[in-house]
This record gives structure tokens, sequence and C-alpha cells, in this order.
């Protein structure tokens, strides 16, 4: 039996502190779908404003909120620009497609950003043969690129192709908040590139569920229709809003204490010459490939198992490891112990 166990697999992992259950034990509560709910009225207020927007809508997942964005600012038909590597094109069932009828169009880019010099090439001419391309999204940090942060320079223009051609402009930000503290870069700043957001309170914010879509008044409110129609109109949700208002207040300036142990991991996976980094590791994810040749990957992956390291196989000799506000200095002084022992 392991000596203990460290779960790296997602920072959706986290579980609600005390504090925060206290606050969600605590919270006035009313019927959202009515519009009576005060604490996610505060909530929905506080983001919009943080992002310089003038609405905001409470969503189950990050998943909805991605997918609600595209829906209120397409239609069926509608081609989407995006990186073939995001979370919308690989990790949301389709719902584009599916609930949407739109159809994506990916690009090829480098660790997750989109090659700037092919997105006039992915404009549809105006052609009865072709889609109409309506929207481009962008996520940041990027899940696949290990957390990468998406240059401020290259978001600024893709936000103004996008506004010189009447494309409206999408950034999933379900990571955004380690953004904003690994950079500096105020959420304003942010806000003021695109159209919509979408911000996750489930990952290294530490609460238990929940994400927001932010935009303007007219985009949300076709949004809260969608919302309705999709089944993610909740009722009394204060106590879900409550502990995203906690995470904001309590967990966001700690996301660097996740980027700092991040950190220390890669320098422990560089130390060892049978693993090479995937990528850069600029806030919490790591992603190591085995070198081919070096050591057998499925003995490896499961021995780190068998030791309570918990990671995710990713596929191509890679694991990824995602630091998070339920993991200390002591496991990552484990996680070095074990791997100075493993095959």
């Amino acid at each position: 039996m392991a000596e203990r166990t460290v779960d790296l697999r997602s920072d959706t992992v986290t579980r609600p502190s005390p504090g925060m259950r206290r606050a969600m034990a605590e919270a006035r509560v009313g019927d959202d779908v009515l519009g009576d709910d005060p604490v996610v009225k505060v909530l929905e207020e506080r983001m919009a404003s943080l992002l310089g927007k003038e609405a905001a809508v409470f969503t189950p997942s990050g998943t909805m909120a991605n997918l609600l964005s595209l829906l209120s600012q397409t239609k069926p038909g509608d081609e989407v620009i995006l990186d073939r590597n995001c979370h919308i094109f690989n990790y949301e069932a389709g719902g584009a497609s599916a609930v949407g009828g739109l159809q994506l169009h990916p690009l090829d880019g480098k660790d997750g950003f989109l090659p700037l010099e092919r997105l006039s090439a992915a404009l549809r001419p105006d052609n009865i043969h072709h889609p109409d391309s309506a929207l481009i999204t962008a996520e940041n940090t990027h899940n696949r690129g290990a957390g990468r942060i998406y240059p401020f320079d290259q978001l600024q223009q893709v936000s103004s192709f996008a506004r010189e051609n009447g494309l409206r402009f999408h950034i999933d930000g379900a990571r955004l908040a380690n953004a904003v503290v690994a950079t500096g870069i105020s959420w304003g700043a942010y806000g003021a590139l695109a159209d919509s957001f979408n911000i996750c309170f489930s990952k290294g914010l530490g609460a238990p569920i929940g994400s927001i879509l932010v935009s303007d008044q007219s985009t949300i409110t076709r949004a809260r229709s969608w919302r309705k129609r999709l089944g993610g109109g909740m009722r009394q949700v204060g106590i879900l809003a409550a502990a995203a208002l906690y995470a904001l207040d309590h967990n966001l300036e700690r996301l660097a204490e996740d980027h700092r142990r991040a950190s220390r991991i890669a320098a422990i996976v560089e130390s060892n010459p049978d693993l090479t980094l995937a990528f850069p590791v600029e806030t919490n994810i790591v992603i190591f490939r085995v070198r081919e040749g070096a050591r057998d990957f499925d003995r490896f992956y499961q021995n780190l198992l068998a030791e309570g390291i918990l990671a995710l196989a990713i596929g191509d000799r890679k694991i990824r490891l995602v630091t998070h506000l339920d993991i200390p200095d002591e496991d990552i002084d484990y996680f070095e112990e074990v791997m100075t022992r493993i095959r």
C-alpha cells in the first residue's frame, strides 16, 4: 500500500475548505430561474464588472458556458474557427455540432495558439457553397498545452482580426484566473479583447462546481434561454454561487503557490534523463514524456500509481500532472522521493 496519495490528475479534484463550506451553508438563496437568488446576482455582477462586460450567467460547467456562448452568437450552419487542440474541439462531446448545428474549423497552431498567418485563409468567402464564418475562439490558459498562457499580444491580434472581419471572439478562460495571477495582466485588460468569456470556479479556484459566461446583455439574454432549454436552469443555487465568491475572495492570489509547485515538479522531471517536458511550465500543469527506449511506459505509469501518485496518461507516452490547493509542499517532496526509486 502506498505511503500516501497525491492526487495530481487535475485541479478539478479540489474539495471545499471548511470556510467555503460555511459560506455555502449560510448563503441566502432564491430561485435563480426566476431571477430571485441574491448570491447568484452578486456573483454575476462581480464577474461582469471584473471583465468590463454588461452581464453574466452562472452555469453548472465550463462545457455548458462554452456551448451557451457559441449558441448565443451564431446560427445553425455557421462556422467557428478554433485551435485543433482546444477544449471545445476535443472534450465537449461535439455539442456545438450536435446542439447548435455548427461546423468547427480547426487550425493547427503551436502550443494551442491560433496561427495568426492562417486566419485570413480560414475565413469563408461570401459564396452559397460555404458556411458563414461567425466566431473565433481561443483558450487561455491552454489545457493540452500544459497550462501555457496565451501571449497577450497574440490575443490582441486575434481580437483585431475578428473585429475587422465582423466575427465574434470568445475566450475559453476556464483557467484565466491562472493567467491573471501569473502575468499580472488585469481581468479588465483581458476582458477588452473578446466578446465573451467562460470562467471556471471548480478548477484551481477550488469551488465544487460552477462556471460563468460573461458577455454583453443581449448575448447573455439569449444564453439564459439556451441554458433553460438545455436543462441548466438551477433553483436555489446561491449555495454554489457562495462557493464561487469565497473562491474569488480567498483562493485567487494563492494560485501562485500552485504555479511554484508545478515548477518544482518540472525541475524534478528535467533532472531525470529518461523523461522530458512536453511543454514549458508556466502555470499549474506539467506534461512530460517518457523517452522512447528509456523505460517501459506502461510499467512506469503503473508504478507511479502504485506509489500513490495519481496522474493521467494522455497518449504518446505522455503523463499530465496538475497542482492545486489540496497539494502542499510535502506532497511534492513525496513525489520527488518516488521518482528516485520507481522504474
